[in-house]
């Protein structure tokens, strides 16, 4: 596969031997992170589970120290007085019923999360179809089913992020923008990787995070050191 000038260049500073801590692995992303945008810092780990077996699934949210970086857009099904609860907390779209032919007719998507209170499931559960396959289903675990909303709507603009196995048994996150300092690029990615190790199920056998990777949107791949992760 032929690379960018610019590729080849930032692969140069990355010694493809090395697993590297936290804090040096998020200095070179910053380094190899060269292009005109602002680029994003995603992460990936790999783990020793099946995701196959229900009792060995690794789901859940966690609230980043610095956010995302990323402006998200959250939609709340509500009705009676968690309506008002859910646009005083900031969310972008509040509604029910009425949305329903909206997103599955007209194909309506400026939303990047949806949270939903749990007596409206059933009208959100009509949705399954399409919201599902875009990774959009409020899911209790992530806290987007709650009859908080507020907390919810609050924890995703300040920087909460889902993480789920996807086929093949890989997480994938965003921990930030390139333009944030190395100091807050190491403390969402280690915030994350707690809540990775607080997720490992008890079936899970031998290592847990078998490798870690983080990169920019447009740069090349960099190894963690995962031994003390374990």
């Amino acid at each position: 596969m032929k690379r960018g000038k610019k590729y080849t260049e930032a692969a140069k500073l990355i010694d493809k031997t090395t697993l590297y801590t936290v804090a040096d692995a998020c200095s070179l992303v910053k380094k190899t992170a060269t292009s005109k945008f602002d680029e994003t810092i995603e992460a990936h780990f790999r783990l020793g589970v099946d995701g196959r077996h229900a009792d060995q699934q690794v789901r859940g949210a966690v609230v980043l120290p610095h956010g995302t970086g990323k402006t998200v857009r959250v939609l709340v099904f509500a009705k009676g007085d968690k309506v008002a609860e859910a646009e005083a907390a900031g969310a972008d779209y509040v509604g029910g019923d009425e949305l329903i032919p909206k997103i599955q007719n007209d194909g309506w998507f400026e939303f990047d999360v949806v949270v939903a209170t749990p007596d409206m499931m059933g009208v959100v559960g009509r949705l399954g179809r399409v919201l599902g396959p875009k990774g959009l289903m409020p899911n209790p675990k992530a806290g987007t089913v709650t009859m908080d909303v507020a907390k919810a709507v609050n924890d995703i603009k300040a920087g909460k992020i889902e993480y789920r196995l996807d086929k093949t048994n890989i997480i994938h996150c965003p921990v930030g923008k390139a333009s944030f300092t190395e100091e807050q690029l190491s403390e969402n990615l280690d915030t994350l990787i707690g809540a990775l190790i607080k997720a490992k199920p008890a079936a899970a056998k031998g290592a847990y995070i078998r490798s870690a990777t983080i990169a920019s949107t447009m740069g090349p791949g960099i190894k963690l050191n995962t031994a003390r992760f374990q």
